[in-house]
């Protein structure tokens, strides 16, 4: 029976695709098997974000050679699609699939061997209008299922390559996400994630919008928990906010894309958005739910920021009642119009600016996580991690460890929260029955 080994990079979108990959060689009779392992078949899926996404595209490449030096590798994901000539000439590539090929990977690959040169797949961008239906789920106990319903971005934020590397924005027909999401539930799983790269953009092109995808998978028999990965903040809207607010099943949760807290920066760098819009949709989400988990991604170094820049960035973080941040630093991506600017900071400084906002973030979240000491809260019980702990997450984002004998994988348990330590909480089943 043949084998194939897959790994990702990047984004929760990836891993779904990576998913559905792996299905399609499951349907053809091959067994899945460790990345590294001795396989027939090695698959990168692979990021451009940063540059180092693309150096550790070249380091598993090397991997794969070394633990099947006969495998045919296959490379695909944004990395293939922005450079496939580069991909292609690292060392063991066998296929170079891009964005509109890899949900056919066999009609280009055939059943993939080892190829005398690398064979390279990739469109042009502007022909990727398919959509590629995929879901990823966890690899051991079944909690949490990420569905894809949305690709591609319309939106031209001057540091990023993702309407380069995915294309347009395109989006699942609601019924087909309802039909998906109710088979992930009808085999066990308790959470699903809504994935794309700009989910709040879900539907306009189809005369749908986010809001009626939310409507109609809340109606989900059996659907405990229902969450949005992320939303850009000028698409969160009021009504989106009151529908989370009003349904038990919504996860109280919302990850809203910052990048900078300078209006100088926000305008370099194509956001929709001004800092203090950004700050009111923050005001205007805990005034709906108090207690609701936000998360901001910040970007430090981009071009042209400078001392004052990011002191405005920091101070405005710092008064931001948002739970925790995701802070990247800068990394020029060719072809983007950021790459280009001659106003470039020195790494050093922005790896110094990128430890301070770190450093913030920290204290954020442990006062949100102190904050939740004392209160009983249900937890999606996951996978086993070492000294007797299972590790689960509560609805507003708090992860929870509390001892394995008490909480089975894959049930809703309500939990006391008794501390915090290691950058979670601890906690304390109430009774082991599910609320």
């Amino acid at each position: 029976m043949p084998t194939v080994a897959l790994t990702t990079l990047g984004c929760k979108l990836n891993f779904a695709e990576t998913s559905s990959l792996g299905k399609q060689f499951l349907d053809r009779g091959y067994t899945l098997v460790e990345f590294g392992r001795r396989a027939d078949v090695a698959v990168i899926n692979t990021c451009s974000v940063t540059q180092r996404a693309d150096r550790e595209c070249r380091q598993l490449i090397r991997r794969a050679r070394r633990g099947s030096p006969d495998a045919a590798v296959i490379v695909t994901g944004c990395y293939a699609q922005l450079d496939p000539e580069a991909v292609a000439s690292i060392d063991g590539v066998d296929f170079v699939l891009g964005a509109k090929e890899k949900f056919s990977l066999f009609r280009h690959a055939g059943s993939p061997v080892k190829q005398p040169a690398p064979r390279i797949f990739v469109s042009e961008i502007d022909k990727v209008d398919d959509f590629g239906p995929a879901f990823s789920t966890d690899a051991g106990d079944r909690t949490r299922a990420f569905l894809k319903v949305q690709d591609g971005c319309d939106f031209s934020c001057s540091f990023c390559t993702i309407p380069l590397a995915r294309g347009v924005s395109r989006s699942q027909a609601v019924g087909e996400c309802v039909a998906q999401a109710r088979a992930l539930t009808a085999a066990g799983y308790r959470e699903i994630v809504l994935t794309g790269v700009n989910v709040g953009d879900y539907g306009r092109k189809h005369g749908a919008d986010l809001l009626a995808l939310l409507r109609g998978l809340a109606e989900i028999e059996g659907l405990d928990r229902l969450r949005i990965s992320s939303i850009e903040p000028n698409l969160l809207t009021g009504e989106i906010i009151d529908f989370v607010a009003a349904h038990d099943v919504m996860c109280k949760h919302f990850h809203i894309p910052l990048q900078s807290g300078s209006d100088d920066i926000l305008r370099a760098m194509r956001r929709r958005y001004t800092a203090a819009q950004y700050a009111g949709r923050v005001r205007a989400v805990l005034e709906r739910i108090p207690d609701c988990g936000i998360g901001a991604d910040v970007i430090t170094g981009f071009p042209g920021e400078t001392d004052l820049h990011f002191e405005e960035t920091r101070r405005f973080l710092a008064d931001l009642p948002v739970s925790y941040l995701h802070v990247f630093t800068y990394s020029e991506r060719p072809n983007t119009p950021a790459a280009g600017s001659a106003r470039h900071v020195e790494p050093k400084v922005r790896s110094r600016r990128s430890a301070i906002l770190r450093e913030l973030g920290g204290r954020k979240k442990r006062a949100f996580h102190e904050r939740m000491i004392g209160r009983t809260l249900p937890i999606l019980v996951e996978s086993e991690e070492g000294e007797g702990c299972r590790c689960g997450y509560t609805d507003n984002y708090v992860r929870v460890a509390v001892p394995a004998d008490t909480a089975p994988a894959n049930t809703i348990v309500p939990v006391v929260i008794v501390g915090v330590a290691d950058g979670c909480c601890t906690g304390v089943v109430r009774d082991g029955r599910e609320p």
